[in-house]
């Protein structure tokens, strides 16, 4: 399997996990559009220093040959993807009841026990 053929499968799989097996619909919203680009920087910027100091090494068979910032454009595509998931899987957990304890805000466990002690 080609890099290409690997970012663009990634690709769907988290569009379609986004809109039917999570339901988030984050692809569907305008905040998500609207800090993605926030992302995409952050993401040349790296995949460029990772590249272009030959860090990281693509087969050139395995990619479509276009680069942007010293990196193959698969990697937007392979970020996307990713970012999509994380995000998605987060909101719906977030929606169960899956969160972290303490509460975010409320310090740490070690911080509540102290507090929790001294009173």
């Amino acid at each position: 399997m080609t890099y290409t053929v690997a970012a663009l499968l990634g690709v769907a799989l988290s569009v379609v996990a986004d809109l039917f097996v999570l339901r988030t619909r984050l692809v569907t919203r305008a905040v998500f559009w609207a800090t993605y680009p926030i992302v995409i920087v952050f993401q040349l910027l790296s995949n460029g220093i990772l590249t272009g100091r030959g860090i990281v090494l693509y087969n050139p068979r395995d990619i479509l040959g276009l680069r942007i910032a010293h990196a193959p454009v698969e990697d937007l595509l392979f970020g996307f993807g990713m970012v999509l998931l994380t995000l998605s899987l987060w909101i719906f957990w977030g929606r169960r009841g899956i969160d972290r304890e303490p509460p975010a805000g409320q310090g740490s466990r070690l911080l509540a026990k102290i507090r929790k002690s001294g009173s």
